[in-house]
């Protein structure tokens, strides 16, 4: 880091630490040459890829709309707002570590198909009927029909009772 004051090319950094926030890093440095002092403040910089819409178009990812989406799967369901922010990042996650400038929606709908599978059943079934566009019954019974089976033990009766 090169120093305001005098221009020397190489400063020392004397302290580092994580902002309140944890998406930046503040350095307190020190020149060596003029031995003033001050502060840099580093933020990392994430490029998530741009979208390839069905039409072909394309479109920076935008993080509110797979938000907006996950939410409303979620709707009256046992998951809060701190629940949905982690499918967020488990997804954005995901298509980082692809490393890919561009990728196609259908992929990010199918990234939040299955977190929805292993998150909440109910969700992903509404999930995917807006995705897949079910046009009737027979469609959401397909869908529910392939959803892995659980047994009694995973969901044990309400009232406490066995049968």
């Amino acid at each position: 880091m090169k120093c305001p004051f005098c221009q020397q090319p190489n400063t020392l950094v004397t302290d580092s630490r994580l902002t309140d926030e944890g998406s930046s890093i503040r350095r307190r440095r020190r020149c060596p040459s003029c031995d003033k002092r001050f502060i840099t403040t580093e933020t990392l910089d994430v490029r998530l890829p741009d979208i390839i819409k069905s039409n072909g178009s394309r479109v920076p990812y935008n993080a509110h709309k797979l938000r907006t989406s996950l939410e409303r799967a979620l709707h009256k369901r046992p998951f809060g707002s701190e629940d949905v922010d982690d499918l967020v990042a488990k997804i954005e996650g995901r298509l980082y570590r692809l490393g890919e400038k561009e990728v196609p929606s259908r992929l990010i709908g199918e990234m939040a198909m299955q977190a929805l599978l292993d998150t909440d059943q109910v969700a992903y079934v509404r999930f995917a009927s807006v995705y897949k566009s079910f046009n009737d019954v027979s469609e959401f019974t397909r869908a529910i029909a392939t959803l892995p089976a659980h047994t009694d033990a995973d969901n044990p009766p309400a009232d406490g009772q066995t049968s």
